[in-house]
């Protein structure tokens, strides 16, 4: 966005989402969607979220991007009442925002998380094309229900769907149009609530990696490449690669007892056909 100083309007609301063909949960939402919608924004920005509570329960927001006491700005907004959230973007990256609700993995479960992007100094690069990614978790609680804390809260959790911005399977069945040869910046999010992410795009490299601010420069002199971003809940990363011919790439986890269960997608360069040989 233009300017240094952000207000942004943020509503907490509930609805009724498909999150796989046949599977409906009654979420709650920053903004009407799952994931939240991605703020961006520049080194030194000061952001002001307004936030006005819809719904018949309490909620909260925390923002990694920011620096406050937990017991400062993470307040507890009561149904009908408003919160304005402010805080200034000292440090560049790709952040978390999430419900911080007690208990946090439940809200967090249910749909309310999103990403922040904060542009470090002269601003990135120019890329042909940029993707915004979050894998999250569904713990499906039932046809028309909240998502279950239960499922979501042991020791050993067994997540029903782990999608890619929100939806089992949306980018197999909808592939994300690029072009051979341009270049990719993706920004992604492993919000988790539990499992980790192994982010891979098979046939690609890439070349350019910051993950949590630690870098790995397209063109270094030792040669090195990444085929695996590895994500904790809560970790987040800035890839960059080059497709290097028409055809079909697929999108996953390489944890990949979890492809089968929606954190699938495809990027299809040109016209999805490889090149004849």
């Amino acid at each position: 966005m233009s300017g240094t100083v952000h207000d942004i309007i943020l509503p907490i609301t509930e609805h009724a989402m498909t999150i796989a063909t046949g599977y409906v949960v009654q979420v709650w939402t920053f903004g009407g969607t799952v994931p939240g919608p991605v703020i961006r924004v520049h080194l030194g920005d000061t952001v002001r979220v307004h936030l006005t509570n819809t719904t018949s329960m309490a909620h909260s927001i925390d923002f990694h991007a920011s620096q406050t006491a937990m017991n400062d700005q993470m307040v507890t907004i009561a149904p009908g009442a408003t919160w304005t959230y402010t805080f200034k973007a000292d440090y560049a990256g790709v952040w978390m925002y999430h419900c911080g609700a007690a208990p946090a993995l439940q809200h967090i479960a249910n749909g309310m998380f999103g990403m922040v992007i904060v542009e470090p100094k002269g601003g990135f690069d120019k890329a042909d094309e940029e993707l915004a990614i979050i894998q999250s978790e569904w713990y499906f609680g039932g046809q028309g229900q909240i998502a279950s804390y239960a499922k979501a809260n042991s020791t050993a959790p067994q997540p029903d769907f782990v999608v890619f911005n929100g939806v089992a399977n949306q980018y197999k069945d909808n592939p994300i149009q690029v072009e051979p040869g341009n270049r990719i910046r993706i920004f992604v999010l492993n919000v988790g609530p539990n499992e980790d992410s192994s982010f891979h795009i098979v046939g690609t490299i890439f070349d350019t990696v910051i993950k949590e601010g630690m870098v790995l420069n397209k063109g270094n002199a030792q040669g090195w490449g990444s085929q695996a971003v590895d994500l904790s809940p809560a970790q987040a990363a800035i890839i960059e690669l080059t497709v290097p011919e028409s055809g079909m790439y697929a999108m996953v986890t390489h944890a990949f007892n979890f492809v089968g269960h929606g954190a699938i997608g495809v990027l299809m360069a040109g016209d999805g056909k490889p090149p004849i040989r």
